[in-house]
C-alpha cells in the first residue's frame, strides 16, 4: 500500500507493545510530516539510549552508571522487590520509601517453565548478607506467580532472620465495593487495619 521505507517504518512501530496497525501508522506519518531534525533527534534519542543505558549492578534498574542513584544514596536495609525496572517508576512515585530495590526480572512460573534459578533470587541473597537486610518488601504482582515467588522468597530469607513484608492488596481507593471480586473483597477484610 505504501512505499518500502513507509512500510517499514510503519512494520518497526507495530512492534511496539499495545501499538496497533492504525496507530503504527499515525506514528509513521508524524515523523514523515515533520522536519528532519526532529526525526533525526528522535532517532538520536533511541540511539543514545541503547548506547549508554545499562543494568544497575546491584538493583538491575535501568541506568547510565554501573551504580543507579537510588542504590548510591537509598538506605540499603530495606529492600524492596519487583518483577521489572518498570516497577520501581510505578513504587517511586509514592515518595515515601527511603529504601533500595531488587529487580527479579521475571516470576516464578511453572507453566511458562520458569523456575526459581531463571529470575534474580540468587543475587536477592548474595545482598541479604551483604548489606546487612532487615526487611524486604514483596512487590510482586498480585496474581497466581506473584503471590508464588512471593512465597518462595520468603521461605528462603525466614531462616536468615529477615523481616519479610507483602504489599497490602484490596480494594482501591475511589472504587465501589460492589464491583469488587471475592478474592479482593478477601484480602481486604484479612488486612484490615485498626483506625
Amino acid at each position: 500500500m505504501f512505499d518500502e521505507p513507509i512500510e517499514k517504518l510503519i512494520e518497526y512501530f507495530r512492534q511496539l507493545p499495545g501499538v496497533g496497525k492504525k496507530t503504527a501508522q499515525r506514528y509513521a506519518f508524524y515523523i514523515i510530516e515533520n522536519s528532519k531534525e526532529k526525526a533525526d533527534n528522535f532517532a538520536n534519542a533511541i540511539k543514545e539510549v541503547k548506547d549508554k543505558v545499562k543494568l544497575c549492578t546491584v538493583c538491575g534498574n535501568y541506568s547510565t552508571t554501573d551504580v543507579c542513584p537510588i542504590c548510591q544514596k537509598r538506605n540499603r536495609k530495606i529492600i524492596c522487590v519487583v518483577q521489572e525496572p518498570k516497577d520501581i517508576i510505578s513504587m517511586e512515585k509514592v515518595k515515601s520509601f527511603d529504601g533500595v530495590y531488587h529487580v527479579l526480572f521475571g516470576t516464578i512460573s511453572p507453566l511458562e517453565n520458569r523456575g526459581p534459578n531463571d529470575i534474580k533470587i540468587k543475587e536477592l541473597l548474595a545482598r541479604i548478607g551483604q548489606d546487612k537486610v532487615e526487611e524486604v518488601i514483596m512487590a510482586t504482582n498480585p496474581d497466581v506467580e506473584g503471590d508464588a515467588t512471593a512465597m518462595y522468597i520468603s521461605k528462603l530469607l525466614k531462616p536468615l532472620g529477615v523481616k519479610v513484608t507483602r504489599l497490602a492488596q484490596g480494594i482501591a481507593m475511589g472504587s465501589d465495593i460492589e464491583f469488587a471480586d471475592e478474592v479482593t473483597l478477601e484480602r481486604a477484610l484479612e488486612q484490615r487495619k485498626e483506625i
